[in-house]
């Protein structure tokens, strides 16, 4: 997958998962202030990514990710990876 097709699929996760915006997803937008993605919401989030990739995120992935972009690049380090 590359960095784009991951945000698609992270952006289409928060428009059907949680109703945000389109608008206001964006690669700069932060995951709990900007999204106002809680803990659950997270923890819906990447049971979604791991349906989408097979990839599952660790809770320490998710820890470091401040940004719609930080979890692109991680997915994207950890499928590279894989492949």
């Amino acid at each position: 997958m590359t960095k784009e097709q991951i945000f698609t699929m992270l952006q289409e996760a928060l428009i059907e998962l949680f109703e945000i915006p389109k608008d206001k997803i964006t690669l700069e937008a932060k995951i709990y202030e900007d999204l106002e993605i809680d803990s659950i919401d997270a923890i819906d989030m990447l049971d979604y990514i791991k349906k989408k990739t097979g990839y599952r995120m660790d809770a320490a992935d998710f820890k470091e990710i401040r940004t719609l972009g930080d979890i692109v690049n991680v997915v994207f380090k950890k499928l590279s990876q894989i492949s």
